[in-house]
């Protein structure tokens, strides 16, 4: 045994030119056995002479100069597959070929059997595989596992991405493909890479027969709504479903690339493509500012802006390292699309009116992206005074930097809970959007517009990465509301919409994303549970895989959330992009109320703060947990040291 551990140790790790050579010699040795099989199979005695040597000369030769040509000696013997049969067989019938001509041109005596001609490729054929065969058998075991040491699945798209990946699975030691799914009943029936072709509607039929445990879509052309309709029906077989996004992440070296179905393959949209006059009019060869640029619609902002070619793209960032983040991911990127665009981090904060002036200016910013705010809720309602100041007060300085600084464009990232909000973080996002259209009633160098959208896919308070780390850790998933629903876009979509909302409309203009359908959270639970194969565990289901467990809104939390404030809303260019008509306070009084709002922030006064924040957000209504005594007075404290100046 250690001497035949030795030798396949050392075969494995010859050469590739070694491999070959020794290959070549090999067939040789084959092709010369087979043709006097042949010919002792067809006179019953082993007939020698001059001429049947030159011919069993002619068939090595050629046999081997075949097997050459058709790329026999570049095959991977691991990682052999059917193609190596059909070139082999390619090979063996030009050998045969090459005999028939030279005896035809020889004509010497005796003269050669035409049952040998038939004799001889069978053999070499069985021979020449069979060699193959045990040779990958014998130096890589790994490579011939046992069937039931491997995951059944069945491929879902019968064409160049299913073929290639169950070509792929087939050499995996992890996966065993049984069948493939395709629409297209003409392929029913039909045999694709081994495996036989069946209508979607038999996947019940072969998880049965066969215990499929994973359903794997190699459809990488498929729309969202197409994914969403696998998935659905496939959800009742506690099936793991995985996504090949493309043909080029099959396989590499430390195995095959397959990812497992997200939600947000469910609940995005497939995109509408992009207006290009609106995409780039207020970026490209412009200097840009992102605020916020290391959040997560700030950092897809900037990627976008990046490929349209501003002259300059200023990152201004209050966290060091999320501006280290994104500047590190930026700077090589425009290097490799080859633009000329100059990117420049900032580091400072918003509320500092003078620092935003002096970067403004030093850089020739022409247009703002106002990203920068504080968008948790239950943490604004708990630290309503860096709220406020943030999202309010930051806005104010922003936007007054800029009118002096002569941007010509300022767009505020704004959200859906500014909508008759419930909570400081709605209310102090509304009292931004405010201060945009008060400055848009009194100058006209600045256009200020504003975009609203609701929850983005995949954000830092998003709670599909939430519900993904609960479902991992094995439960319980946490609900605040069986009833409680939230539209949904994905960054991408969300950052490219808001960049063409922004090139619209008159200054002070306020324009609405369509957000599709609102989706119940609960239900988008349940669907996260049975995507990683598992079941709910309730009342009816006692012994589920995952619990979901309802906790109670939290304070300032809504069971719905609006675009719109009032009922006027008017199309635009774009078929995803509203704008609204909403009213506004008069600057005068606007710019008296901030001051007021100021002085209560000051003092740390949170009825004085509430009441004033009520008086300038028309809809504005105060959590119920503000009424109680102790928890104003525990969230004030928190807040000492901490208000705004």
């Amino acid at each position: 045994m250690p001497l035949l551990v030795a030798l396949r140790r050392t075969l494995v790790s010859l050469p590739r030119s070694g491999k070959q050579a020794l290959a070549v010699a090999l067939d040789a040795l084959l092709l010369l056995a087979s043709f006097y099989f042949a010919l002792w199979t067809r006179f019953e005695f082993l007939y020698v002479n001059s001429y049947y040597i030159i011919l069993s000369i002619v068939a090595c030769i050629s046999g081997v100069i075949a097997l050459g040509l058709f790329g026999v000696y570049f095959y991977i013997l691991r990682y052999m597959t059917e193609k190596v049969v059909a070139s082999i067989v390619g090979g063996v019938l030009l050998s045969v070929l090459g005999i028939t001509a030279v005896d035809t041109f020889l004509r010497l005596s005796p003269e050669l059997s035409r049952a040998v001609l038939v004799i001889y490729p069978l053999f070499a054929i069985i021979l020449l595989l069979g060699m193959r065969i045990l040779a990958r058998r014998a130096l890589f075991p790994g490579a011939e596992e046992t069937p039931n040491a491997r995951i059944p699945v069945v491929i879902y798209g019968a064409g160049s991405a299913g073929s290639q990946l169950a070509n792929a699975l087939r050499t995996s030691p992890h996966y065993l493909p049984v069948a493939l799914l395709d629409d297209d009943s003409r392929k029913h029936g039909l045999v694709l890479a081994g495996l036989r072709i069946y209508h979607p509607a038999r996947l019940a039929m072969l998880v049965a027969k066969h215990n499929v445990q994973q359903l794997l879509i190699a459809m990488p052309s498929a729309s969202r709504r197409q994914v969403r309709h696998i998935v659905e029906s496939a959800e009742q077989f506690r099936l793991r479903i995985r996504l090949v996004p493309s043909l080029r992440e099959l396989v590499d070296p430390g195995g095959l690339r397959l990812r497992d179905i997200q939600v947000e393959d469910l609940l995005g949209r497939d995109p509408i493509p992009p207006l290009p006059d609106l995409l780039g009019r207020c970026v490209t060869g412009c200097s840009i500012m992102v605020t916020g640029a290391g959040g997560s619609i700030g950092s897809e902002l900037c990627r976008q802006i990046l490929a349209l070619q501003p002259s300059r793209l200023v990152l201004f960032e209050i966290s060091e390292p999320a501006l280290y983040a994104i500047e590190q991911e930026l700077t090589p990127l425009a290097a490799r699309l080859g633009r000329r665009t100059e990117v420049v981090g900032v580091l400072g904060s918003t509320r500092d009116t003078e620092h935003c002036l002096r970067r403004l200016r030093e850089y020739r910013v022409q247009t703002v992206y106002h990203a920068a705010a504080y968008k948790h809720v239950p943490i604004v309602e708990s630290n309503i005074a860096e709220g406020i100041a943030t999202n309010t007060f930051g806005t104010y300085s922003m936007a007054r930097a800029a009118i002096d600084a002569g941007v010509t464009d300022f767009v505020l990232i704004s959200t859906d809970k500014a909508v008759r909000p419930t909570n400081v973080m709605g209310a102090s996002k509304r009292l931004a959007e405010l201060v945009l259209q008060g400055f848009a009633q009194i100058q006209q160098s600045t256009r200020f517009s504003m975009v609203r959208f609701g929850n983005v896919l995949g954000s830092s308070g998003s709670v599909v990465p939430l519900f993904h780390r609960q479902i991992s850790a094995g439960g319980p998933i946490t609900l605040t509301h069986p009833e409680i629903t939230r539209y949904f876009m994905t960054i991408p979509e969300a950052a490219q919409l808001v960049l063409q909302a922004g090139s619209m409309g008159e200054s002070g203009s306020v324009f609405l994303l369509d957000m599709g359908e609102p989706v119940r959270i609960r239900d988008l639970a349940e669907r996260m549970v049975r995507l990683y194969g598992l079941t709910v565990r309730d009342e009816s289901h006692p012994s589920g895989d995952i619990e979901i467990r309802i906790t109670g809104l939290r304070p300032g939390e809504k069971l719905y959330e609006e675009l719109l404030i009032g009922s006027d809303s008017q199309p635009t260019e774009h078929p995803r992009i509203m704008k609204a008509r909403e009213q506004c306070l008069p600057f005068n009084e606007l710019e008296a109320g901030l001051q007021v709002l100021l002085q209560c922030l000051a003092k740390d006064d949170w009825s004085c703060t509430l009441r004033q924040l009520q008086k300038l957000v028309p809809g504005y209504t105060v959590a119920s947990h503000w009424l109680d005594e102790p928890a104003r007075h525990h969230a004030l404290l928190s807040e000492k040291g901490h208000s705004a100046s």
